[in-house]
Parts: C-alpha cells; structure tokens; sequence
C-alpha cells in the first residue's frame, strides 16, 4: 500500500497523504488540516522553471553541488519556490558536505510533513511543504545538536527572501 501511495503521491493523482511510517523518532508531522495551495500541472508548469518543476512537482534530485543555495550564506528566510510558505531561517543552515542545502530545523514545524520514502530501495523521511505539498528533500537523524537533524534539501524547491 505505501508504495502505491507514494507513486499516487509522485503523480499528484492525490492532493496530501497520510503520514505512514510517522516522522522520525521525537518528531511531528505537520497537520493535514492546513489550508492547500492546489494548481493543475499546466499552472506549475507556467509558474516554475524545468528543474523547479521535476523538483518539487515530481521529486526529482538536483545533482549534488549544482544548487544555488549549497554554498549560499546570506541571512535570511529560505521559502517554498512554489507557495512562499517560510521554511527554514538561515541561522540553522551548515555544512554538512553533502552536496545540498542543510538545515537542523525548520522554522515551523507546521509548514513542513515528514512521509516516508521508500523510493530507490531504500528507506528515508521525505520532506514536503505542507502548503501546496512540493517535495522539498529528505530529513536525516545524522545532523548537529541541538536538534541531532539534517535538512537535506534540494536548493531548487527553495527561494530567498534577505533579511
């Protein structure tokens, strides 16, 4: 059943899921029960760039290094790229040398749900905008205190807004 769920989900046939496997171990899902933000393909299409699209429409993987933010260091809040719901704060952003933006929190827990992710044989926490539901990355239980979280997310599902 997870697996078709997640394909159903990748096709956007349904507009939010149920979070499954639950969120990593001391953590929250964010509530369904938020308003969505729901546009056909053809409008996210005309709104988002090529790879904004597979990014966060299809759950496509920027290749690592090639994001604009991996090595980006202003202040600021970094938003959905589709709904410009804020995500994370550039004060909890590091280095973790993995080849994308890392973060080891979200600015509010709410606007971000956790699902699990199956795809590609293995077994990971997907990250997605709980607004409109684009796929933002994965979350990892590998990241700095004081939360022990990596943020692992892909630089094109992401604007910046400077302080």
């Amino acid at each position: 059943m997870a697996a078709t769920l997640a394909a159903l989900r990748r096709s956007r046939k349904i507009l939010s899921t149920v979070n499954l496997a639950g969120p990593l171990p001391g953590r929250r899902g964010g509530s369904l029960d938020m308003p969505k933000i729901v546009k056909s393909d053809a409008e996210w299409k005309q709104q988002l760039t090529p790879m904004q699209y597979k990014v966060t429409r299809r759950a496509a993987t920027e290749a690592p290094g090639s994001g604009e933010y991996v090595d980006h260091d202003q202040s600021g809040i970094y938003t959905c790229v589709c709904c410009g719901t804020p995500l994370f704060e550039s004060d909890t952003k590091f280095d973790a040398g993995c080849g994308w933006p890392s973060y080891f929190k979200a600015l509010d827990p709410a606007n971000v749900r956790e699902v699990l992710d199956t795809s590609h044989g293995m077994r990971r926490t997907e990250v997605i905008c709980n607004v409109c539901d684009a796929h933002l990355g994965h979350v990892f239980p590998d990241g700095p205190p004081p939360t022990g979280l990596r943020y692992c997310i892909n630089s094109a599902s992401l604007r910046f807004d400077p302080r």
